[in-house]
């Protein structure tokens, strides 16, 4: 009995339960949209290069890679060692096969930009796979970063969300998925006996006030964030620690250009003053106000380029330029008062708070305004696919590439709001065929004043964000974008 017991306490420690808010929809990376799903595949999947502990490019599935001159070609070579959780070899195959598919336009993948410099994958050995792009590139293994599949669980290079794929995931990372529960929750083991955490386990816990109750009761061992009003809890509570990181994440209220009023910038800068951003943000947590597509400490962010303020006078005078009267309190037209729809993901955390606060707000400044929150099915056909939407409460998440080009660009895959600007094009362009670093940032710089001039979002802020962990969990180092991508150094006692 003693020994069972010993036994049973030995797997007890090594599993690491975290919580998330709503359990990913889908476990693919081509279909990757909330970073619930980034932290799943960053435990399952890899890609041929990665982050190091000091956000350097370094080697991952690939062993090296070789530019030619011209930069216009890139010869990569994995790792002999490369294998998925199955036991068989990653190769060239399945490089070639994940970027066709992420390519193909049937496939729809939600990652098809990351992929969009590369105009050619071709095996060009047992274990290299040569890369060809559209114009040079200088630093190509920066951008090499999206997760490699197995190409023998496809069928074609067009994937479908509803493949088997997504229910029985096969990756080379350093986890696997052992099942899904009853419960929703998903528990993962570590591929390697010397892993310091031996299993995994992700918790779904809709609610998030308690979340930092089951950390504190120790059927939690990790937050990946921690409401501002749970800090000063945690903070003074031995069995936990604090571990503050920089999300490159920003949150913006977006307008679908396509649509009445939206289509009028009048409107659009009236709406902008209407807002007290500050009081939208104060009731989720701290952080920095901002005035365009990047965070603050981003040397692309134009420091020149003033914040938006509540001006209501101001908001008055853009109404009246636009055709609206003031009537009962409410900015009507045609007879008929501005009313708006704000349309949020059912997982993007706060989002309650702040669209309830927002309502009230425009309420105030005589706009009527609905509510609704979308779960992932709908969010993806209604916003992503069908561009059926008023105005979105959302957040972009970003490596440290900070590529907008997607978001931003006349006929980027993530512009759902429809912005088009040619200048802007032009500029984006000119940033990413840039080999002199300060070319870029002055491209990204300017595009950043010109998007904040055309105002096709109202940009709010990027949070100041902490993880909390069980002291038993020891030689934490989160990654600010992706949370999990350095657990392979995490132990548990």
């Amino acid at each position: 009995m003693w020994i069972l017991i010993s036994t049973l306490t030995m797997v007890l420690a090594g599993n690491l339960r975290y919580a998330e808010d709503q359990a990913p929809a889908i476990v693919n990376p081509l279909f990757g949209s909330s970073m619930a799903e980034a932290r799943i595949n960053e435990l399952l999947f890899q890609s041929l290069y990665a982050d190091d502990p000091e956000l350097a490019t370094i080697p991952l599935l690939a062993e090296s890679g070789e530019l030619s001159p011209d930069r216009t070609e890139m010869t990569v070579t994995l790792r002999s060692d490369a294998r998925w959780h199955d036991g068989t070899l990653v190769t060239p195959a399945d490089v070639v096969f994940t970027i066709r598919a992420m390519k193909e336009a049937a496939t729809a993948s939600t990652e098809a930009g990351r992929v969009a410099f590369i105009s050619e994958a071709v095996e060009a050995g047992e274990r290299s796979v040569k890369l060809r792009f559209g114009r040079a590139e200088l630093r190509p293994e920066d951008k090499l970063t999206f997760k490699i599949l197995p190409a023998a669980r496809f069928k074609s290079t067009t994937v479908k969300r509803t493949d088997a794929f997504r229910t029985a995931p096969i990756g080379s990372g350093p986890y696997k998925l052992l099942k899904y529960n009853e419960d929703n929750s998903i528990s993962l083991s570590a591929t390697t006996t010397s892993a310091g955490v031996a299993q995994i386990t992700m918790r779904e816990v809709s609610d998030k006030n308690y979340q930092a109750k089951l950390l504190l009761y120790e059927s939690l061992e990790a937050l990946v964030r921690v409401l501002p009003r749970d800090l000063p809890l945690l903070q003074n509570n031995r069995k936990v620690e604090l571990y503050p990181y920089q999300t490159n994440s920003w949150w913006y209220l977006g307008y679908n250009l396509k649509r009445e009023p939206f289509d009028n910038p009048e409107v659009r800068a009236a709406l902008g003053m209407m807002i007290d951003i500050d009081a939208l943000l104060a009731p989720i947590g701290t952080g920095d106000r901002l005035s365009g597509p990047f965070v603050r400490s981003s040397p692309f962010y134009n420091h020149e380029v003033a914040l938006d303020k509540k001006n209501s006078a101001g908001a008055a005078e853009r109404m009246l330029q636009a055709g609206y009267t003031l009537e009962g309190g409410l900015w009507t037209k045609g007879g008929r008062p501005l009313t708006l729809k704000v349309t949020a993901h059912q997982a993007l955390e706060s989002a309650q708070d702040v669209a309830i606060n927002l309502q009230s707000q425009l309420l105030s400044a005589g706009v009527k305004v609905q509510v609704e929150f979308l779960q992932d099915a709908a969010w993806k056909s209604r916003v992503w696919s069908a561009r059926e939407f008023d105005l979105l409460l959302s957040q972009w998440s970003f490596d440290r590439n900070e590529d907008v080009r997607e978001q931003f660009y006349s006929k980027g895959s993530r512009n759902f709001v429809s912005y088009s600007n040619p200048a802007v094009d032009v500029l984006l362009d000119e940033a990413r065929d840039a080999a002199d670093p300060q070319v870029r940032k002055l491209a990204l710089r300017k595009a950043h004043q010109a998007i904040h001039d055309d105002r096709p979002m109202l940009f709010l802020w990027t949070l100041d964000s902490f993880a909390a962990l069980s002291t038993r969990v020891k030689n934490v180092l989160v990654h600010p974008f992706y949370f999990f991508s350095f657990v392979s150094t995490w132990e548990m006692k």
